[in-house]
């Protein structure tokens, strides 16, 4: 008898046979679903892009259509100024540097030159305004003399004037403006000074600088520290530096008013330890649902802007199965310009009725969600542990994370997204691109202290080079740190 042939088969008897085949069938149909599934799963993962995931736009093929950007609809208004929208135009000074008096010229049609004509100088007035850059040099010298009583004496030189020709205030504080706000590197600079004013500053000068900053600049960033962790709202996150050979993390804890940098070898638990502020903060914490923000004891806050790339990749992967992805993102965007019209029109809440119709909204597309995507089954035969699909992976997440995905609707103190928060990385990481890597750890430390405050200075409005001038003369301006929002 051959194996695999069942002697109980047979033209009378072929329910043995039937049943075999409906088993092998059953399995063949799961194998293929599984299969799909991870196709549609590969196959998402290669049209990812900045519009569908955390990938940032400079990752996306120039050869692809650009991603829709927003989830902003149109408003059907053309672009650029409305009407009765009021210009802008520049005044004219009152004390101009110079005058120039525009005198006739030509012959009139009598003949006579115009020169001649008796003429008187018209209100009517016009100004250029023009930048001139040059380097200015003053020089100190002491001097000595004899009292009647015999004792010599000697003027000293004021100080920061130790060298015979060091570099004052304001050159220190244009090398530190430029590489440390405008983002450029040492050595261009370096010549930019040397071409545009005159100064032959060495790169190792403007390093030098840099430093002189960092040391003056750091209680003014441990008071910057302080104030966030009183703030009601803050955002953190964190990005990837490379410091040398190695993988460095910049961590940012800020608010629309402040900003603190802290850069570390790590990523997770030991570096937001070592960072020193969370551990104290009661505010509400706005991230990216990564898990190490969620070991403080703080109230927490999910960035939807994340949920709504992570959406628009399930809705884009297979759109039949993942309807619910188009009508959560509908939602969130409801949610989200319901929250905004409420804060312009002064509310400190959303209308009552809204704020419980949209949570149960959100459990109900969730409930239809899980049930067109259970967990997977291993396949038939094993017991082995099968990877969730990411639609289940979203779902889990926002049906166990409820309150923190919708504290925007509760709390309008609450912003939809962690924007701020990527806003001010986004400089760091633009320092990298265009500098490439620091070379060491003390360097990407002045980095982070002089940033720290310099960002700080952008967000109240102060202007950053006379504040630069200051720090170097040893008097650096404190920012504003009532502001805890």
């Amino acid at each position: 008898m051959h194996e695999g042939i069942d002697a109980t088969a047979g033209p009378d008897n072929p329910a043995p046979e039937l049943e075999r085949l409906r088993a092998e069938n059953a399995a063949l149909r799961g194998l293929v679903e599984q299969l799909q599934q991870r196709i549609a799963e590969l196959e998402a993962r290669l049209n990812k892009d900045s519009h569908n995931s955390n990938k940032p736009p400079s990752s996306d093929s120039p050869f692809k259509k650009p991603p829709p950007r927003s989830q902003r609809k149109s408003s059907g208004r053309k672009p650029g100024g409305q009407k009765g929208h009021p210009g802008a135009t520049r005044e004219l000074a009152d004390d101009p540097d110079q005058h120039v008096t525009v005198p006739l010229s030509g012959a009139c049609e009598c003949g006579r030159a115009c020169a001649a004509i008796a003429a008187e100088v018209l209100p009517e007035r016009r100004q250029v305004i023009e930048l001139e850059i040059r380097r200015q040099v003053t020089e100190y010298r002491i001097v000595a003399g004899t009292c009647a009583c015999g004792r010599a004496h000697r003027s000293d030189f004021p100080e920061g004037v130790a060298a015979p020709v060091p570099y004052g205030p304001s050159v220190s504080a244009l090398a530190v403006y430029l590489t440390q706000d405008q983002l450029r590197p040492y050595h261009r600079t370096a010549e930019l000074l040397a071409q545009v004013g005159g100064i032959a500053l060495s790169p190792g000068s403007v390093h030098r600088a840099l430093e002189v900053a960092g040391a003056r600049l750091k209680p003014l960033e441990q008071a910057i520290r302080d104030a966030l962790v009183t703030a009601d709202i803050a955002h953190a996150d964190e990005t990837g530096m490379r410091v040398g050979a190695k993988l460095y993390w910049l961590h940012v804890l800020s608010t629309p008013e402040l900003t603190a940098y802290f850069p570390h070898p790590k990523r997770g638990a030991e570096a937001l330890d070592a960072f020193g502020l969370l551990a104290f903060f009661t505010g509400i914490l706005v991230h990216d649902h990564w898990s190490a923000y969620e070991r403080f004891g703080c109230l927490h806050a999910f960035c939807n802007a994340h949920h709504l790339r992570e959406l628009i990749a399930l809705a884009e992967t297979i759109p039949s199965q993942q309807r619910w992805a188009e009508e959560m993102i509908a939602l969130l965007c409801e949610a989200n310009t319901g929250t905004a019209e409420a804060r312009l029109q002064g509310l400190d809440a959303l209308p009552a009725e809204d704020i419980e119709r949209l949570p149960g909204r959100y459990d109900a597309i969730l409930d239809a969600a899980a049930q067109r995507n259970p967990p997977r089954a291993p396949p038939p035969g094993t017991k082995r542990r099968v990877k969730p699909s990411p639609a289940y992976n979203l779902i889990k997440r926002l049906r166990q994370k409820r309150d923190e995905v919708l504290r925007f609707i509760t709390d309008l103190r609450v912003p939809f997204d962690n924007n701020q928060a990527e806003r001010d990385m986004r400089m760091a990481k633009l320092k990298q691109k265009i500098s490439g890597t620091f070379r060491t750890h003390a360097g990407i430390e002045h980095f982070a202290t002089v940033r720290s405050y310099l960002s700080t200075l952008h967000k109240q409005g102060v202007d950053i080079f006379p504040a630069l001038v200051l720090t170097f003369q040893g008097s650096p301006p404190m920012p504003a740190l009532g502001v805890a929002e």
